[in-house]
């Protein structure tokens, strides 16, 4: 020991630092003797950002539904989420924590995603449960799906009965969905708690009043439908009275369908009692087989002449005819039965003396009549056919 120790203070200054400059030299040596490999692992120059965004200690916004998860990211969640790892309550907490922070970044689609997760554990302490099920109906109410905040809202009521926040969006679902009677139930049992509670007590007799409109109303439209319904049965008497067919009813009866016009331009025109007159007022067809095109008239008396129409009709002389050939003096009226026969009618008759005739068959609600030049070669093809 002694002799070790007299040779170390033996070596001088310059001794010292030619042995630290060899010891460099050697350790540079086997640095650079060391076999050269490429560093594969590392992020790429023109990539750093992106992937520095993917890594959890660094990124900014949570990860999107399909995105693809970094390495430590999957193992955290795994950590955090696996059945294994963590007892049912651990589970759901952690569940309400991620919809908590969606919803505090109103991302409440997300956060009913995480609720919907947290309450399938199944914990079985009520304070959590009840809290998953009424922030889920929370995270409802904000995206305006009051039904199933509503529901969400009983659930957590079932497990904890006196949860007033449940109690109070309970009541306003209600208003919006427009159960006053319930929402008024709501109301009493938050009172029943608190009776000084203002806003709630505005809200029931905001609801009372509201229920007393919606029952105004609905009584206005049975009598309006009573009504309606007196007016149809009267409709169809008269026309059973006038002894009028109509096409595919039984003899004896009549259905509304009947009396639906088939002609999409008198689909709002169906036939109606002049209360007044008491004459049936019809929806009429008027054909031109020739040129194929239709004229109607949305309001034709049964007490009305067909020719006193037929002269308004045709005060003008319509533009498909070129030939200036359809004038009232020049015009045969027919009306088809219910084998296929044309009939010809007088055009001085009033329309329920046609409408009366046995062969005369009202279809798709509409009394239909041809119109035809005398004499001429459609009218000869109309009677043949």
């Amino acid at each position: 020991m002694k002799k070790s120790s007299a040779e170390n203070s033996s070596m001088t200054e310059e001794d010292r630092l030619k042995l630290a400059k060899k010891l460099d030299s050697d350790l540079d040596e086997f640095i650079q003797n060391l076999p050269r490999k490429k560093y594969e692992d590392g992020w790429r120059e023109d990539e750093w950002e992106e992937e520095m965004a993917k890594h959890p200690f660094f990124m900014k916004e949570p990860p999107k539904p399909g995105d693809k998860l970094h390495p430590l990211m999957e193992g955290l969640q795994k950590l955090k989420y696996d059945p294994e790892e963590n007892e049912p309550p651990e589970l759901a907490i952690s569940y309400k924590e991620d919809g908590n922070f969606n919803f505090k970044h109103k991302n409440y689609r997300l956060a009913i995603v995480a609720y919907t997760e947290g309450i399938k554990q199944k914990c079985g302490d009520a304070e959590i449960e009840a809290t998953l099920y009424n922030n889920r109906a929370a995270a409802h109410y904000f995206l305006k799906n009051y039904r199933s905040s509503l529901r969400d809202c009983e659930l957590a009521l079932k497990v904890k009965p006196d949860y007033k926040k449940a109690l109070n969006r309970a009541a306003y679902c209600c208003l919006e969905i427009l159960q006053f009677n319930k929402a008024i139930e709501f109301c009493d049992k938050l009172l029943n708690v608190d009776k000084s509670d203002t806003e709630i007590l505005q809200l029931r007799k905001k609801c009372l009043n509201l229920l007393k409109v919606k029952e105004r109303d609905q009584r206005r439209k049975e009598t309006a439908f009573k009504k309606d319904k007196q007016k149809e049965e009267k409709l169809i008497n008269e026309i059973l009275k006038r002894g009028y067919k109509l096409d595919g009813g039984k003899s004896g009866t009549i259905e509304l369908s009947q009396l639906e016009p088939c002609f999409p331009e008198l689909v709002n025109h169906r036939v109606y009692l002049d209360e007044g007159t008491n004459s049936l007022i019809w929806p009429v067809a008027l054909v031109y087989p020739e040129y194929k095109v239709i004229d109607y008239i949305e309001e034709f008396s049964e007490n009305h002449r067909i020719v006193d129409h037929l002269s308004v009709v045709f005060e003008q002389c319509p533009e498909w005819d070129q030939e200036k050939k359809y004038t009232l003096q020049n015009l045969s009226i027919y009306y088809e039965d219910s084998k296929g026969k044309v009939v010809k009618i007088n055009p001085g008759s009033l329309l329920k003396d046609v409408l009366k005739q046995d062969r005369f068959l009202i279809k798709g609600g509409s009394p239909s009549l041809f119109i035809v030049v005398k004499d001429s070669e459609i009218e000869k093809q109309l009677l043949t056919q």
